[in-house]
């Protein structure tokens, strides 16, 4: 078997593998990236694109609640199909025990410190490396049309606002002077002029294609078999091309990270959080920022190149079929809120696995008895939200620098006991 030799390999060429690799040349490290696949076309590929420290934790108190009722409803924003999967079952048990004000507060004050940071860095990153990818510093709004709804939602923005994310309450008036697209008789809105918006296929193309500029080596359709371990290092990654030797191992495998990581002895509770999307050609009266349809769970961004309607969290294994009942829930929550919620043209009908963590935090740090394997996975519904920070925290962190946020909350050793 012949045997390729690496500084540094990447698994996994999704947005967080593809943003590591990027930042690891810039750090003077020879890089391969190795991809199952073609690079970028996994849960980075149809996602919204939407860059937003506005986003709370999933477990918000009440969310088992509403899961539990919504469990009956398959077209439901969260649904859990019921399964005797013990895995899925533990997971579920974990999330619930967080579903409290005390772990919320907790967990928001965390991630919006990494959310607000990556904001910062992706904006340097696209400036720095010329990304093509439809990057702006839109804003975003979320937009609620029952008054009752809209006031139980202050305890949103008051964490926002406390988290230091920055937030404007908008009433129903004020909605529609800043989103003509809408329909009238909204009751209010939340405006976030911090977040941003990108095109996430065109993001990930070009970061490949920065990668390959800066010197490094992208093997596509070369999946993992196994792993070779000597001792407490990682020796060798085999795959069908051959194995691959390095000095140091980035694991970026997102919602696959479960099994591969079984192999090596990880404990990674990491469950595939299914989303969907359709993409169009632009409508004529398409929103000039991106929004969040809140009693809907719809999430909708416009590009200069296309519309996108997307979103849902569905907790169903690997179920690898595109579910049309989920697929019109997306027209449908569009059509109460939009005048166009569909473009002239249907382009892409989308799904991908989300690598959710029943924490909601990543999983950034040095693996548990591998000296030289990173993890950088469990990135939920944020990949492309936290791939800038997250590329910088591995960077830091396998060169030996001085970190520069507090890497504890994000260590893989939370789940080793």
């Amino acid at each position: 078997m012949d045997t390729t030799k690496t500084d540094v390999l990447v698994l996994g060429g999704g947005v967080i593998g593809l943003c590591c690799a990027l930042s690891l040349l810039r750090a003077g490290r020879q890089v391969t990236v190795l991809d199952k696949g073609v690079v970028g076309h996994g849960s980075s590929h149809g996602n919204c694109g939407t860059i937003t420290p506005s986003h709370l934790p999933l477990h918000a108190p009440g969310t088992i609640g509403k899961a539990l009722r919504w469990m009956l409803q398959d077209d439901a924003p969260f649904y859990v199909r019921p399964s005797l999967d013990p895995e899925l079952f533990t997971w579920m048990l974990n999330f619930s025990r967080l579903c409290n004000a005390r772990d919320f507060r907790r967990t928001a004050h965390v991630k919006t410190a990494l959310l607000l940071r990556s904001r910062e860095l992706l904006g340097a990153l696209v400036r720095e490396e010329k990304l093509d990818c439809e990057f702006a510093d839109s804003g975003m709004l979320y937009v609620w049309r029952e008054a009752r709804a809209f006031e139980r939602a202050q305890a949103e923005y008051d964490m926002l606002r406390e988290v230091g994310v920055p937030a404007q309450r908008l009433d129903g008036a004020a909605v529609q002077a800043k989103e003509p697209a809408l329909k009238p008789g909204m009751a209010g809105g939340h405006w976030h002029p911090g977040d941003a918006r990108l095109r996430p296929d065109r993001y990930v193309a070009e970061l490949r294609r920065a990668v390959l500029a800066g010197g490094g080596r992208i093997e596509e359709h070369t999946a993992v078999q196994g792993f070779r371990v000597d001792g407490e290092r990682l020796a060798g990654t085999v795959t069908a091309k051959g194995e691959f030797e390095a000095g140091e191992v980035v694991f970026a495998l997102g919602a696959w990270s479960p099994q591969l990581g079984r192999q090596l002895g990880l404990k990674l509770p990491i469950q595939p959080g299914k989303g969907y999307s359709i993409t169009y050609a632009r409508p004529q009266r398409a929103p000039s920022v991106p929004l969040v349809l809140k009693e809907r769970g719809v999430c909708v961004t416009a590009w200069g190149s296309g519309y996108r309607l997307g979103s849902t969290m569905e907790f169903s294994g690997y179920d690898d079929t595109l579910n049309p009942t989920r697929l019109q829930a997306l027209r449908r929550g569009a059509a109460e809120y939009l005048e166009e919620p569909e473009g002239p043209r249907e382009e892409e009908q989308w799904y991908g696995w989300r690598p959710m963590t029943y924490d909601d935090l990543p999983i950034i740090g040095r693996a548990p008895r591998l000296q030289n394997l990173w993890l950088a996975t469990g990135h939920g519904m944020l990949g492309v939200s936290l791939s800038a920070v997250t590329a910088q925290m591995v960077t830091e962190l396998l060169t030996g620098r001085a970190p520069s946020l507090d890497p504890a909350p994000y260590n893989p050793l939370r789940f080793a006991a």
